[in-house]
């Protein structure tokens, strides 16, 4: 598939049925890079990216308040861009979709590149 070449730096071979979006495709990648460019948002990615966290780990992590982090969690959460698990009374955060975190490496190693 072509969207798998393009993560390895590969020219991509599209084929006339990949050029063709329908609007729930255009939706869902419009909706992403909107979640990708905001910087609380790549902040907490990137920090997921790392380790699994509870809320007040970020909050405190980041310098950010617990509703700042609770707030940009819920909009991730709705893209399933981040999945949680509940133990006890805290609820710990992870990556829930290893493309769109390769998405981020890239453009972050890209902002980086000299």
């Amino acid at each position: 598939m072509w969207r798998a070449s393009i993560l390895d730096n590969e020219r991509p071979n599209l084929t006339e049925d990949d050029t063709e979006l329908d609007e729930e495709t255009l939706f869902i990648v419009s909706q992403t890079f909107k979640a990708l460019g905001d910087p609380t948002r790549i902040r907490i990615l990137n920090l997921l990216a790392e380790r699994e966290c509870a809320v007040s780990e970020i909050s405190d992590t980041l310098h950010l308040s617990q509703s700042t982090v609770s707030h940009q969690l819920r909009f991730l959460k709705n893209l399933r861009l981040v999945k949680f698990r509940r133990a006890g009374t805290s609820i710990y955060y992870s990556p829930d979709d290893q493309h769109v975190m390769a998405l981020l490496h890239q453009a972050i190693h890209h902002a980086c590149h000299d």
